[in-house]
């Protein structure tokens, strides 16, 4: 769409600091082996986070020495980790680069030499890595060299051409011992092309086994590449379990809730986050849709533990439970977000609980040891009368008592328009498709998908401090879902080049997926497109929500309307009382108050920073951190950077009236209006010059 879909160093007032903070950490992909993303890290306040300022950036050089083109196929949404005295990161190509914390300077870079015309399904992507100290290994630095003492931390990373790969946290030379010569090349079977499978999300690593998801393309076949989980030896690299989440076995019960389907059904993979309980033993998957995403005649049931929590053991891949949240999915709705694990007060005792945030708006909170829902939940009718074949399950699963996060019913008198031809084109579009709410199945007729794939949320999950707040970014948008019976698919992807119109080889309908725009490449459905909110899982409401994002970078001319946008990474809490959080599609990382949801500050980036953030303490200085890589599908300018935000010393100094300018809510309009102001005085002052001194 043309507003959302296609289409400065900041120096900032000094800030004298008065006491030297502890150093704090960010171990893990969301801050804790649970994905919390909270950090007690407290010198960055509610008060004084509008002095933050850029304290470095670093490129990783993809932008001066990859094709335009390429880059234009990438998703830069690394969250770094720090191991020791490192920041660690992926690029979207596979590169794992060490950084210092405290200036940005790059300490060592291992490329895995991922080849660039693979056209992987999910764009050149890497989300995260995982770090590891081996207990086994003496990490002392009088240890002479050996490769083992070499490796006693290690760095693991899932590349976009299926391998994992094990460096030594120290240099980032490869751990010799592990697989071959530092790494394994997964198995992924016959695939139809190599970019069908790759591994876009961290690894997860306890009790010294590595654990690995993938990401497998949508709606190209049926018998899609298998989306089993795989563990391995942290040390040595050997396979030691695969857990599937469609069942192989025909003795397993779970295969009547899959028809035949079993056999050939392919995907109900891992590609987002995973989290661990190492004190349980336990691993938690987000499993997602089967094969393929919009059509289910050829697997019907529930199609048990696809679209589900999983908890396994660490040990043996044996399964503790599973809680499904989507039965039978025929709309891509995922579990597409981290497990997050947290302990909150339920009705006056503390409970160890999984919060899972869902595409549909939706949160679940399930108890850590059995999976059984903390708060109540119930089954709900849902509409049927789907394709030809399709088999639709009755009822869905819904929180009885925790709101929404987003509406979920687009009506032809919700359409909404900038001008009366954009609202009246938008109506008239919705009135002709099937819109009946939540879980309207796909057709033949044109579906509204609301929200759309996208979320909802997404995998940047959510955030949640001690006290069970739950800090959570959606998506408000619609997707058009169109089935295309089998004699007529090639002639519908012939007359609709450039979109998404896929085969789904092996049902009898292929399908095409669309945004729900006007003509204006305007969301038919009202702002804002993009919200940040925060849940209170004690007294379970919604205790604010803001818009994320305005249209600033999507105009010509800057003019930003606090619409929001759709958003990608999430958000990260911190003991200073202030969220963190860059996700929308124009260029600012914002920091939003964490008791009021109000503004407070926005620092501008090379690019969107489509990726969730983190935060550490080094040196007694609070740093924030994020990718800005841009969002190609979204039609953004892409980047290869990352930037680092702190607080301002006393020695340094004051921001710029033009850094001042360009920072505020529609900053470049205000700043090109300036300009042109400057430059209409200069004129004038010309020609008043040029008519005084004619004679």
């Amino acid at each position: 769409m043309a507003i959302f879909f296609s289409a400065a160093a900041l120096s900032m007032g000094s800030y004298d600091a008065t006491a030297v903070a502890a150093d704090i950490g960010w171990s893990y992909y969301g801050a804790d082996q649970g994905g919390s993303r909270y950090s007690p890290a407290g010198e960055i306040t509610a008060k004084n986070v509008v002095d933050l300022r850029r304290a470095w950036i670093y490129r990783t050089g993809d932008e001066a020495r990859r094709d335009p083109v390429l880059m234009k196929r990438i998703k830069f949404q690394t969250t770094p980790i720090q191991v020791d005295d490192k920041l660690v990161l992926c690029t979207p190509f596979s590169e794992i680069i060490a950084l210092d914390p405290g200036s940005g300077r790059e300490l060592w870079r291992h490329d895995p030499n991922v080849a660039t015309d693979r056209r992987p399904a999910n764009r050149y992507n890497c989300r995260g890595v995982a770090s590891w100290r081996d207990p086994a290994i003496d990490s002392s630095p009088t240890v002479p060299a050996t490769d083992g003492a070499a490796c006693a931390e290690r760095i693991f990373a899932g590349t976009v051409d299926g391998r994992l790969i094990a460096l030594d946290a120290g240099t980032g030379a490869p751990c010799r011992g592990f697989g071959t010569e530092g790494e394994i090349r997964l198995d992924t079977g016959h695939l139809d092309w190599p970019g069908e499978f790759q591994i876009s999300s961290a690894p997860v690593v306890a009790h010294g086994v590595v654990i690995v998801g993938s990401a497998i393309n949508d709606n190209g076949r049926v018998a899609a590449p298998s989306g089993k989980v795989r563990a391995f030896d942290a040390r040595a690299g050997s396979p030691l379990w695969t857990w599937d989440a469609i069942p192989r076995d025909p003795s397993d019960p779970a295969t009547q809730t899959w028809g035949e389907g079993w056999r050939e059904t392919g995907a109900a993979n891992v590609w987002a986050p995973m989290s661990i309980d190492e004190q349980r033993g336990l691993v938690f998957l987000p499993t997602s849709s089967p094969s393929p995403d919009f059509y289910g005649g050829l697997r019907p049931g529930a199609n048990r533990h696809a679209d589900s929590v999983v908890a396994l053991r660490i040990k043996d891949g044996s399964l503790a439970w599973a809680f499904q949240i989507v039965k039978h999915d025929v709309w891509d709705y995922d579990v597409p977000a981290q497990p997050t694990l947290a302990r909150i007060d339920v009705d006056g005792a503390r409970r160890d609980v999984v919060i899972q945030a869902t595409k549909q708006g939706l949160v679940f909170v399930l108890d850590r040891d059995t999976g059984r829902p903390v708060f109540p939940i119930e089954e709900r009718a849902v509409p049927q009368g789907g394709a030809p074949g399709e088999v639709l399950s009755a009822t869905q699963t819904f929180p009885a008592d925790l709101p929404a996060l987003v509406p979920s019913q687009l009506r032809p008198i919700d359409a909404f328009g900038f001008t009366p031809f954009d609202r009246n084109a938008c109506r008239e579009r919705i009135a002709a498709l099937r819109s009946d709410g939540l879980y309207t199945p796909p057709s033949t007729q044109g579906t509204v998908l609301f929200p759309f794939t996208g979320g909802g949320v997404n995998w940047g999950g959510v955030a949640v401090d001690p006290q069970g707040v739950v800090y959570v970014n959606t998506s408000r948008a619609a997707h058009v879902i169109t089935l295309i019976a089998r004699a007529d698919f090639d002639r519908v992807r012939a007359a609709n080049p450039g979109k998404e119109v896929s085969p789904q080889r092996g049902a009898p309908f292929g399908m095409k997926r669309e945004m729900l725009v006007s003509p204006l490449g305007v969301p038919c459905n009202s702002p804002p497109w993009g919200v940040i909110a925060a849940l209170d899982l004690r007294s379970r409401r919604i205790l604010w929500e803001t818009p994320l994002g305005t249209t600033e970078d999507l105009t010509p001319i800057g003019i930003a309307l606090r619409t929001g946008t759709p958003n990608f990474g999430g958000p990260v809490a911190t003991a200073g009382g202030v969220v963190f959080i860059g996700a929308a599609v124009d260029r600012y990382l914002r920091a939003f108050d964490a008791r009021s949801g109000a503004e407070l500050w926005r620092g501008r980036l090379p690019a969107a920073g489509v990726a969730t953030p983190m935060t550490y303490v080094w040196k007694g200085r609070q740093y924030v951190v994020v990718a800005a890589g841009g969002h190609s599908e979204a039609g953004t300018k892409t980047s290869d950077a990352i930037v680092a935000f702190a607080l301002a010393r006393a020695v340094e100094p004051g921001r710029s009236l033009w850094d001042r300018t360009i920072d505020q809510p529609g900053g470049r309009f205000k700043a090109g209006l300036a300009g042109v102001a400057i430059a209409i005085a200069i004129m004038l002052g010309a020609w008043y010059a040029w008519r005084r001194r004619r004679p």
